[in-house]
Protein backbone atom coordinates (compact mmCIF):
# COMPACT_ATOMS: atom_id res chain seq x y z
CA UNK A 1 0.00 0.00 0.00
CA UNK A 2 1.01 3.45 -0.69
CA UNK A 3 1.10 6.51 1.52
CA UNK A 4 0.95 10.03 0.51
CA UNK A 5 2.90 12.72 3.12
CA UNK A 6 -0.37 13.57 5.06
CA UNK A 7 -0.92 9.87 5.55
CA UNK A 8 2.90 9.15 6.73
CA UNK A 9 2.65 11.75 9.11
CA UNK A 10 -0.48 10.48 10.51
CA UNK A 11 0.70 6.80 11.05
CA UNK A 12 4.08 8.53 12.49
CA UNK A 13 1.99 10.63 15.09
CA UNK A 14 0.33 7.66 16.19
CA UNK A 15 3.46 5.58 16.52
CA UNK A 16 6.38 7.10 18.10
CA UNK A 17 8.80 4.93 17.05
CA UNK A 18 8.84 6.46 13.90
CA UNK A 19 10.65 9.46 15.03
CA UNK A 20 13.30 7.41 16.54
CA UNK A 21 14.06 5.41 13.50
CA UNK A 22 14.05 8.86 11.52
CA UNK A 23 16.49 10.11 13.89
CA UNK A 24 18.61 6.95 13.74
CA UNK A 25 18.79 7.32 10.10
CA UNK A 26 19.72 10.81 10.04
CA UNK A 27 22.00 10.68 12.69
CA UNK A 28 24.03 7.37 10.64
CA UNK A 29 23.80 9.24 7.35
CA UNK A 30 25.34 12.41 9.42
CA UNK A 31 28.17 9.87 10.83
CA UNK A 32 28.70 8.47 7.33
CA UNK A 33 29.33 12.11 5.67
CA UNK A 34 31.75 13.23 8.59
CA UNK A 35 33.48 9.67 8.40
CA UNK A 36 34.27 10.22 4.61
CA UNK A 37 35.60 13.73 5.54
CA UNK A 38 32.83 15.63 4.00
CA UNK A 39 32.48 17.59 6.98
CA UNK A 40 36.02 19.49 5.68
CA UNK A 41 35.66 22.46 3.07
CA UNK A 42 39.18 21.49 2.05
CA UNK A 43 38.33 17.88 1.56
CA UNK A 44 35.21 18.86 -0.69
CA UNK A 45 37.06 22.36 -2.33
CA UNK A 46 39.94 19.67 -3.70
CA UNK A 47 37.64 17.67 -5.98
CA UNK A 48 37.40 20.71 -7.91
CA UNK A 49 41.21 20.74 -8.36
CA UNK A 50 41.20 17.29 -8.71
CA UNK A 51 43.50 17.10 -5.38
CA UNK A 52 41.15 15.01 -3.54
CA UNK A 53 38.38 13.15 -6.02
CA UNK A 54 36.84 11.34 -2.11
CA UNK A 55 33.35 12.93 -2.97
CA UNK A 56 33.21 11.65 -6.52
CA UNK A 57 33.75 7.85 -5.51
CA UNK A 58 31.74 8.12 -2.48
CA UNK A 59 28.90 9.56 -4.30
CA UNK A 60 29.34 7.42 -7.12
CA UNK A 61 29.69 4.63 -5.15
CA UNK A 62 26.09 5.48 -3.45
CA UNK A 63 24.49 5.46 -6.32
CA UNK A 64 25.95 2.39 -8.08
CA UNK A 65 25.31 0.47 -5.17
CA UNK A 66 21.46 1.57 -4.70
CA UNK A 67 20.58 1.38 -8.19
CA UNK A 68 22.12 -2.41 -8.07
CA UNK A 69 20.39 -3.03 -5.12
CA UNK A 70 17.10 -1.83 -6.18
CA UNK A 71 16.93 -3.37 -9.57
CA UNK A 72 18.00 -6.47 -8.16
CA UNK A 73 14.83 -6.61 -5.80
CA UNK A 74 13.00 -5.25 -8.61
CA UNK A 75 14.61 -8.88 -10.81
CA UNK A 76 13.62 -10.90 -7.85
CA UNK A 77 9.96 -9.40 -7.20
CA UNK A 78 10.44 -7.83 -4.37
CA UNK A 79 10.17 -4.46 -5.09
CA UNK A 80 8.11 -2.50 -8.06
CA UNK A 81 10.15 0.67 -9.16
CA UNK A 82 7.51 2.31 -10.61
CA UNK A 83 5.93 2.84 -6.53
CA UNK A 84 9.45 4.36 -5.98
CA UNK A 85 9.19 7.93 -6.28
CA UNK A 86 11.26 9.79 -8.39
CA UNK A 87 11.85 13.48 -8.50
CA UNK A 88 10.62 15.02 -11.90
CA UNK A 89 12.96 16.50 -14.45
CA UNK A 90 12.93 20.76 -15.11
CA UNK A 91 16.07 20.67 -17.53
CA UNK A 92 15.83 24.34 -17.79
CA UNK A 93 15.89 25.48 -14.14
CA UNK A 94 17.74 22.17 -13.19
CA UNK A 95 20.95 23.55 -15.72
CA UNK A 96 20.25 26.87 -14.07
CA UNK A 97 20.58 25.44 -10.49
CA UNK A 98 23.10 23.55 -10.94
CA UNK A 99 25.54 26.07 -12.24
CA UNK A 100 24.61 28.23 -9.52
CA UNK A 101 24.95 25.30 -6.77
CA UNK A 102 28.17 24.42 -8.46
CA UNK A 103 29.96 27.60 -8.52
CA UNK A 104 28.59 28.15 -4.39
CA UNK A 105 30.14 25.05 -3.79
CA UNK A 106 33.52 25.71 -5.72
CA UNK A 107 33.60 29.22 -3.07
CA UNK A 108 32.39 27.88 -0.36
CA UNK A 109 33.42 24.53 0.00
CA UNK A 110 30.03 22.85 0.91
CA UNK A 111 26.47 21.71 -0.20
CA UNK A 112 23.51 22.21 1.39
CA UNK A 113 23.90 18.71 3.51
CA UNK A 114 27.66 18.45 3.94
CA UNK A 115 26.97 22.15 5.30
CA UNK A 116 24.64 20.78 8.22
CA UNK A 117 27.06 17.58 8.85
CA UNK A 118 29.75 20.49 9.34
CA UNK A 119 27.83 22.65 11.45
CA UNK A 120 26.70 19.60 13.77
CA UNK A 121 30.56 19.44 14.46
CA UNK A 122 30.83 23.00 15.46
CA UNK A 123 32.68 24.03 12.34
CA UNK A 124 32.17 27.90 12.09
CA UNK A 125 32.21 27.89 8.15
CA UNK A 126 29.38 24.72 8.21
CA UNK A 127 27.69 26.84 10.36
CA UNK A 128 27.85 30.60 8.08
CA UNK A 129 27.31 27.93 4.97
CA UNK A 130 24.29 26.90 6.42
CA UNK A 131 23.04 30.37 7.08
CA UNK A 132 23.91 31.50 3.67
CA UNK A 133 21.82 28.54 2.27
CA UNK A 134 18.85 29.86 4.52
CA UNK A 135 19.09 33.56 3.45
CA UNK A 136 19.74 31.87 -0.14
CA UNK A 137 16.23 29.92 0.02
CA UNK A 138 14.19 32.97 1.30
CA UNK A 139 15.65 35.31 -1.55
CA UNK A 140 14.00 31.86 -4.04
CA UNK A 141 10.43 32.28 -1.75
CA UNK A 142 9.99 35.78 -2.14
CA UNK A 143 11.25 36.21 -6.19
CA UNK A 144 10.10 33.19 -7.30
CA UNK A 145 6.61 34.36 -8.56
CA UNK A 146 8.46 36.63 -11.23
CA UNK A 147 9.69 33.31 -13.28
CA UNK A 148 7.51 30.68 -11.59
CA UNK A 149 6.57 30.19 -15.47
CA UNK A 150 9.93 30.00 -16.93
CA UNK A 151 10.67 27.57 -13.84
CA UNK A 152 8.01 25.03 -13.71
CA UNK A 153 7.83 24.48 -17.72
CA UNK A 154 11.71 25.10 -19.13
CA UNK A 155 12.26 21.52 -20.24
CA UNK A 156 9.72 20.19 -18.13
CA UNK A 157 9.99 16.05 -18.59
CA UNK A 158 7.98 14.62 -15.27
CA UNK A 159 8.99 11.24 -13.95
CA UNK A 160 12.24 10.37 -16.16
CA UNK A 161 14.81 7.88 -15.86
CA UNK A 162 17.56 6.81 -18.04
CA UNK A 163 16.21 3.58 -19.52
CA UNK A 164 13.54 6.34 -20.87
CA UNK A 165 16.31 8.10 -22.53
CA UNK A 166 18.14 5.76 -23.84
CA UNK A 167 15.30 3.68 -24.37
CA UNK A 168 17.25 0.61 -23.23
CA UNK A 169 15.52 -1.52 -20.36
CA UNK A 170 17.02 -0.56 -16.61
CA UNK A 171 18.72 -4.06 -16.00
CA UNK A 172 20.68 -3.38 -19.44
CA UNK A 173 21.79 0.13 -17.92
CA UNK A 174 23.05 -1.21 -14.25
CA UNK A 175 26.02 -3.36 -14.86
CA UNK A 176 27.13 -0.49 -17.83
CA UNK A 177 26.60 2.44 -14.99
CA UNK A 178 28.73 0.06 -12.74
CA UNK A 179 31.81 -0.06 -15.22
CA UNK A 180 31.42 3.59 -15.63
CA UNK A 181 31.59 3.85 -12.28
CA UNK A 182 34.63 1.77 -11.79
CA UNK A 183 36.23 3.77 -14.59
CA UNK A 184 35.76 6.98 -13.05
CA UNK A 185 37.48 5.72 -9.95
CA UNK A 186 40.49 4.60 -11.65
CA UNK A 187 40.42 7.93 -13.55
CA UNK A 188 40.00 9.79 -10.40
CA UNK A 189 42.75 7.99 -8.35
CA UNK A 190 45.18 8.58 -11.04
CA UNK A 191 43.96 12.46 -11.30
CA UNK A 192 45.19 12.24 -7.33
CA UNK A 193 48.69 11.32 -8.11
CA UNK A 194 49.42 13.75 -10.69
CA UNK A 195 47.85 16.69 -9.15
CA UNK A 196 47.49 15.68 -5.24
CA UNK A 197 50.67 13.60 -5.19
CA UNK A 198 48.54 11.09 -3.44
CA UNK A 199 50.73 7.32 -2.70
CA UNK A 200 48.88 4.12 -4.36
CA UNK A 201 50.52 1.69 -2.38
CA UNK A 202 48.19 3.17 0.87
CA UNK A 203 45.18 2.40 -1.00
CA UNK A 204 43.68 -0.94 1.10
CA UNK A 205 43.69 -3.80 -1.61
CA UNK A 206 40.39 -5.12 -0.42
CA UNK A 207 39.02 -1.75 -2.70
CA UNK A 208 39.54 -4.09 -5.45
CA UNK A 209 37.24 -7.28 -4.26
CA UNK A 210 34.57 -4.75 -3.59
CA UNK A 211 34.67 -2.92 -6.93
CA UNK A 212 34.84 -6.79 -8.77
CA UNK A 213 32.30 -8.15 -6.64
CA UNK A 214 30.00 -4.96 -7.34
CA UNK A 215 30.08 -5.85 -11.14
CA UNK A 216 29.03 -9.25 -10.48
CA UNK A 217 25.94 -8.65 -8.95
CA UNK A 218 25.22 -5.69 -11.53
CA UNK A 219 25.70 -8.76 -14.10
CA UNK A 220 23.50 -10.88 -12.00
CA UNK A 221 20.62 -8.35 -12.25
CA UNK A 222 21.43 -8.03 -15.86
CA UNK A 223 20.53 -11.86 -15.81
CA UNK A 224 17.64 -11.14 -13.46
CA UNK A 225 15.96 -9.21 -16.33
CA UNK A 226 12.51 -7.23 -15.25
CA UNK A 227 9.08 -8.40 -14.52
CA UNK A 228 6.77 -8.08 -17.68
CA UNK A 229 3.25 -6.05 -17.45
CA UNK A 230 2.12 -9.42 -17.50
CA UNK A 231 3.73 -10.94 -14.82
CA UNK A 232 3.42 -7.85 -12.76
CA UNK A 233 -0.47 -8.30 -13.89
CA UNK A 234 -0.81 -11.66 -12.46
CA UNK A 235 0.86 -10.39 -9.12
CA UNK A 236 -1.25 -7.93 -8.47
CA UNK A 237 -3.25 -7.14 -5.21
CA UNK A 238 -6.20 -4.95 -4.73
CA UNK A 239 -7.84 -4.13 -0.96
CA UNK A 240 -11.74 -3.32 -0.81
CA UNK A 241 -13.10 -2.38 2.50
CA UNK A 242 -16.51 -2.81 2.78
CA UNK A 243 -19.45 -2.28 5.43
CA UNK A 244 -21.59 -5.47 5.93
CA UNK A 245 -25.28 -4.88 7.75
CA UNK A 246 -25.50 -6.71 10.80
CA UNK A 247 -28.74 -8.29 12.81
CA UNK A 248 -27.51 -6.35 15.70
CA UNK A 249 -28.22 -3.56 13.32
CA UNK A 250 -24.27 -2.30 14.27
CA UNK A 251 -22.56 -2.65 11.01
CA UNK A 252 -19.11 -4.40 10.69
CA UNK A 253 -16.20 -3.26 8.02
CA UNK A 254 -14.45 -6.18 6.19
CA UNK A 255 -11.56 -6.37 4.16
CA UNK A 256 -11.00 -8.35 1.43
CA UNK A 257 -8.11 -8.66 -0.97
CA UNK A 258 -9.37 -9.54 -4.77
CA UNK A 259 -6.59 -10.67 -7.65
CA UNK A 260 -7.08 -8.21 -10.93
CA UNK A 261 -9.06 -11.32 -12.63
CA UNK A 262 -11.56 -11.02 -9.50
CA UNK A 263 -11.63 -7.52 -9.48
CA UNK A 264 -13.11 -7.59 -13.28
CA UNK A 265 -14.80 -10.98 -12.77
CA UNK A 266 -16.55 -9.30 -10.16
CA UNK A 267 -16.92 -5.87 -11.73
CA UNK A 268 -16.02 -4.00 -9.03
CA UNK A 269 -14.14 -1.69 -11.18
CA UNK A 270 -16.66 -0.61 -14.19
CA UNK A 271 -18.38 2.61 -13.02
CA UNK A 272 -21.29 3.29 -14.69
CA UNK A 273 -22.28 6.37 -16.95
CA UNK A 274 -24.73 7.47 -14.03
CA UNK A 275 -21.10 7.74 -11.48
CA UNK A 276 -18.84 8.85 -14.50
CA UNK A 277 -20.67 11.77 -14.87
CA UNK A 278 -21.24 12.31 -11.25
CA UNK A 279 -17.57 12.52 -10.76
CA UNK A 280 -17.05 15.82 -12.39
CA UNK A 281 -18.99 17.47 -9.91
CA UNK A 282 -17.44 16.21 -6.87
CA UNK A 283 -14.70 17.86 -5.02
CA UNK A 284 -13.42 14.76 -3.76
CA UNK A 285 -12.77 13.48 -7.03
CA UNK A 286 -10.07 14.70 -9.96
CA UNK A 287 -11.75 12.40 -12.67
CA UNK A 288 -9.76 12.27 -15.70
CA UNK A 289 -11.67 10.31 -18.92
CA UNK A 290 -9.14 8.71 -21.25
CA UNK A 291 -10.66 7.72 -24.77
CA UNK A 292 -9.05 4.74 -25.49
CA UNK A 293 -10.77 4.08 -29.35
CA UNK A 294 -9.37 4.73 -32.55
CA UNK A 295 -9.28 8.66 -33.36
CA UNK A 296 -12.17 8.22 -36.48
CA UNK A 297 -14.28 7.32 -33.57
CA UNK A 298 -13.30 9.63 -30.86
CA UNK A 299 -13.50 12.36 -33.68
CA UNK A 300 -17.57 11.04 -34.40
CA UNK A 301 -18.13 11.17 -30.34
CA UNK A 302 -16.48 11.62 -27.51
CA UNK A 303 -17.27 12.86 -23.52
CA UNK A 304 -16.51 16.27 -23.16
CA UNK A 305 -12.75 17.22 -21.82
CA UNK A 306 -11.60 13.62 -22.20
CA UNK A 307 -8.65 12.69 -23.78
CA UNK A 308 -8.18 10.51 -26.54
CA UNK A 309 -4.60 8.39 -26.12
CA UNK A 310 -5.67 5.27 -28.75
CA UNK A 311 -4.85 1.77 -26.94
CA UNK A 312 -1.74 1.34 -28.96
CA UNK A 313 -0.25 4.73 -27.53
CA UNK A 314 -1.57 3.97 -23.88
CA UNK A 315 2.11 2.42 -22.75
CA UNK A 316 3.93 5.66 -23.95
CA UNK A 317 1.91 8.21 -21.64
CA UNK A 318 2.44 6.18 -18.22
CA UNK A 319 5.57 7.61 -17.29
CA UNK A 320 3.05 11.33 -17.54
CA UNK A 321 0.03 9.53 -15.48
CA UNK A 322 2.81 8.49 -12.71
CA UNK A 323 4.50 11.52 -12.66
CA UNK A 324 2.45 14.64 -10.58
CA UNK A 325 -1.18 13.68 -10.33
CA UNK A 326 -3.34 14.90 -7.70
CA UNK A 327 -3.91 12.62 -5.08
CA UNK A 328 -7.74 12.14 -5.75
CA UNK A 329 -7.50 11.90 -9.57
CA UNK A 330 -9.22 8.67 -11.22
CA UNK A 331 -8.69 7.72 -14.44
CA UNK A 332 -11.72 6.09 -16.01
CA UNK A 333 -10.85 4.22 -19.36
CA UNK A 334 -13.50 4.29 -22.28
CA UNK A 335 -13.79 2.24 -25.47
CA UNK A 336 -17.17 1.73 -27.58
CA UNK A 337 -17.98 -1.06 -25.36
CA UNK A 338 -15.72 -2.48 -23.03
CA UNK A 339 -13.07 -4.87 -24.46
CA UNK A 340 -10.62 -2.38 -25.36
CA UNK A 341 -10.95 -0.13 -21.92
CA UNK A 342 -10.09 -3.52 -20.31
CA UNK A 343 -7.28 -3.90 -21.84
CA UNK A 344 -6.62 -0.21 -20.96
CA UNK A 345 -7.31 -1.01 -17.72
CA UNK A 346 -5.04 -4.06 -17.25
CA UNK A 347 -2.27 -2.33 -18.80
CA UNK A 348 -2.58 0.44 -16.60
CA UNK A 349 -2.60 -1.19 -13.20
CA UNK A 350 0.00 -3.45 -14.02
CA UNK A 351 1.74 -0.67 -14.43
CA UNK A 352 0.90 1.04 -11.05
CA UNK A 353 -1.11 3.59 -12.19
CA UNK A 354 -3.85 4.43 -9.00
CA UNK A 355 -7.40 4.74 -8.69
CA UNK A 356 -7.78 3.10 -12.56
CA UNK A 357 -11.61 2.14 -13.69
CA UNK A 358 -13.56 0.99 -16.61
CA UNK A 359 -16.84 2.96 -18.16
CA UNK A 360 -19.40 0.13 -17.92
CA UNK A 361 -20.87 -0.62 -21.61
CA UNK A 362 -18.64 2.16 -23.02
CA UNK A 363 -19.87 5.08 -25.17
CA UNK A 364 -22.72 3.09 -26.57
CA UNK A 365 -24.07 2.63 -22.93
CA UNK A 366 -23.51 6.34 -22.33
CA UNK A 367 -25.19 7.16 -25.44
CA UNK A 368 -28.27 4.54 -24.63
CA UNK A 369 -28.43 6.57 -20.57
CA UNK A 370 -27.93 10.33 -22.09
CA UNK A 371 -28.42 10.67 -25.64
CA UNK A 372 -32.34 10.36 -26.14
CA UNK A 373 -32.12 14.14 -26.60
CA UNK A 374 -29.60 14.69 -28.64
CA UNK A 375 -29.88 16.82 -31.52
CA UNK A 376 -29.62 15.65 -34.26
CA UNK A 377 -30.28 12.36 -32.94
CA UNK A 378 -28.24 9.98 -32.93
CA UNK A 379 -29.75 6.67 -34.97
CA UNK A 380 -29.30 3.34 -33.41
CA UNK A 381 -27.70 0.60 -36.08
CA UNK A 382 -28.60 -2.41 -36.22
CA UNK A 383 -25.39 -4.96 -37.43
CA UNK A 384 -22.42 -3.67 -35.18
CA UNK A 385 -19.63 -5.69 -33.90
CA UNK A 386 -17.66 -6.21 -30.97
CA UNK A 387 -16.78 -2.94 -29.22
CA UNK A 388 -18.44 -1.09 -32.15
CA UNK A 389 -20.30 2.18 -32.42
CA UNK A 390 -24.05 1.23 -32.46
CA UNK A 391 -24.87 4.38 -33.60
CA UNK A 392 -24.40 6.38 -36.68
CA UNK A 393 -23.74 9.94 -35.91
CA UNK A 394 -25.20 12.51 -38.88
CA UNK A 395 -21.86 14.17 -38.32
CA UNK A 396 -18.55 14.15 -36.71
CA UNK A 397 -19.92 16.64 -33.75
CA UNK A 398 -16.73 15.72 -31.37
CA UNK A 399 -18.60 16.33 -27.69
CA UNK A 400 -21.19 18.97 -29.07
CA UNK A 401 -24.32 16.56 -28.59
CA UNK A 402 -25.90 17.72 -25.89
CA UNK A 403 -24.99 13.74 -23.85
CA UNK A 404 -21.51 14.57 -23.81
CA UNK A 405 -21.77 16.70 -20.79
CA UNK A 406 -24.96 15.90 -19.49
CA UNK A 407 -26.84 18.75 -17.80
CA UNK A 408 -26.01 18.31 -13.81
CA UNK A 409 -29.43 19.92 -12.94
CA UNK A 410 -31.28 17.50 -15.29
CA UNK A 411 -30.04 14.32 -14.28
CA UNK A 412 -29.55 15.45 -10.38
CA UNK A 413 -31.54 12.49 -9.41
CA UNK A 414 -29.99 9.64 -10.85
CA UNK A 415 -28.97 6.97 -9.44
CA UNK A 416 -25.93 4.75 -9.06
CA UNK A 417 -23.85 1.95 -7.06
CA UNK A 418 -20.67 3.65 -6.07
CA UNK A 419 -17.61 1.91 -7.06
CA UNK A 420 -14.86 4.46 -6.90
CA UNK A 421 -12.80 4.08 -3.89
CA UNK A 422 -9.33 6.07 -3.85
CA UNK A 423 -6.34 4.52 -3.58
CA UNK A 424 -3.34 6.22 -1.08
CA UNK A 425 -0.56 7.14 -3.02
CA UNK A 426 3.13 6.42 -2.69
CA UNK A 427 5.38 9.46 -0.54
CA UNK A 428 7.82 11.99 -2.17
CA UNK A 429 10.76 11.15 -0.39
CA UNK A 430 13.43 14.36 -1.00
CA UNK A 431 16.83 13.89 -2.56
CA UNK A 432 20.06 15.79 -2.37
CA UNK A 433 23.63 15.91 -2.67
CA UNK A 434 25.34 14.12 0.32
Amino acid sequence: MNFPLEAFTAVSAANPWTYVVFGAVGFCFGYILEMAGFGDSRKLAAQFYFREMTVLKVMFTAIAVAMTLLFGAVGLGLLDFSQVWVNPTYLGSGVVGGLIMGVGFIIGGYCPTTSLASASTGKIDGMLFMLGGFVGALLFGETEAYFDHWYTNAGYYGRLTLDQVFGVPAPVLVPIIVAVALLAFWGGEHLEQVFGRKDPSHEPAWRKFGAVGLLAVAVGVLALGSPTLDERYQKLSFKRTEMLKQAEGKPQTVVHRYSADEMLAQRLVFVSPAEAYKARYLQAINPVYLDVRSEADYNLYHLVDSTNVPLSRLASIVPDLLSEPPANTVFITIANDEAAAVQAWKLLVASKVPNVYVLEGGINHWIKVFGAEDTPPIQPLANAGEDQLRYAFPAALGSRYKSCGPSPIEYEKLSFQARIVLQLKRDKSGGGCG
